[in-house]
């Protein structure tokens, strides 16, 4: 008797699984394990179908004290409120049985699964993220005068290329909030560029186990989603909790089945979320028509037009330095 195929809905258990790769999502992605991406308590997902999430904040306190004196009244002064405004994506991964057959025929196909699709959304998300930051970022380089924007990629020679010294007027950005810096994220080529010129540093545990690298004390993420344009690079200053994470539940998170009608009959899985990935302090603002459809796709997310500051620069743990590489 022939052997009868291991079928994807006989390995996953779907409460043990949308749990699992949701969690190999976070163990996969430097943005989470490094603090730059963090849940935010004031996002919240209502059941009204809107895709825009609103996070008031009260604004920063700037006021001098006030003169004590028997003659005048103390002035009582207002706290103001701010809007800031994230975006919901709403997503998908779907792979047929062929794309799994590796998968099944392990001794633990559930979790071989549940890893690899965790994989793949932490990619996913990455994508999302750096596309909704060359939007946001791209909005504050466009104000009158340019906010938490580095751009040396247009000088002659070595000037344009990254360096200790750049790197630093970049932090300066941020003024006397310079320290709240962390963490940085650049393409391999930059990395690979800064290790030739002995400018990575490497963080190992006790037993000398390679955990990150650093760049001027700051912690190392490497991600070529983060693609150079022309020539010219994005590195990225982070603090922690710079993106704020929520996540949202799906009416169906989870789908397993068979389609009869494709290639003789296919078994194919689907997996769906719900998230935010927002940059703390610029909000989501959409043109007319944004967006085209029921959530933004990566192209509206990466116009700057779509975005706006709601924050004051300096609290906005992100800085973006746009250079080049020798």
């Amino acid at each position: 008797m022939a052997d009868t195929p291991t079928k994807v809905a006989d390995v996953i258990v779907p409460e043990r699984f949308n749990p699992y790769y949701r969690e190999q999502t976070t163990r996969a992605n430097a943005f989470f394990q490094s603090g730059v991406m963090a849940p935010v308590d004031d996002v919240s997902f209502g059941g009204d179908g809107g895709t825009e999430i609103h996070m008031p904040f009260w604004k920063a306190l700037g006021e001098r004290a006030q003169l004590l004196d028997d003659d005048d009244d103390l002035e009582i002064k207002k706290i103001g409120v701010g809007q800031d405004k994230a975006v919901l994506h709403a997503r998908a991964l779907v792979y047929g049985a062929t794309d799994l057959s590796g998968d099944l025929a392990g001794d633990d196909p559930m979790n071989a699964i549940g890893a690899g699709v965790g994989e793949n959304w932490s990619y996913e998300f990455n994508m999302v993220t750096f596309a909704t930051l060359k939007g946001a970022m791209g909005a504050l380089a466009a104000e009158s005068t340019a906010k938490n924007v580095l751009n040396i990629s247009g000088l002659s020679g070595a000037a344009a290329f990254i360096d200790g010294a750049s790197f630093i007027d970049a932090g300066q950005l941020l003024g006397d909030r310079k320290d709240r810096i962390t963490a940085v994220g650049m393409h391999s080529a930059v990395e690979a560029w800064l290790k030739k010129n002995d400018m990575i540093e490497t963080v190992r545990d006790s037993d000398g186990t390679w955990l990150y690298n650093t760049f001027q004390d700051k912690r190392v993420i490497v991600d070529d989603a983060n693609a150079p344009t022309g020539g010219v690079y994005d590195t990225w200053l982070f603090g922690p909790g710079a993106l704020g994470y929520g996540e949202g539940s799906p009416k169906n998170p989870l789908d397993m089945g068979r389609d009869a009608l494709k290639g003789g009959g296919q078994d194919f899985l689907v997996t769906r979320r719900h998230f935010v990935i927002h940059p703390r302090g610029i909000a989501w603002d959409p043109q007319s028509g944004v967006p085209a459809k029921k959530t933004p796709s990566d192209a509206e997310i990466s116009n700057a037009a779509n975005w706006k500051r709601a924050w004051d620069p300096k609290n906005i743990r992100i800085v973006r330095f746009q250079h080049r590489i020798g």
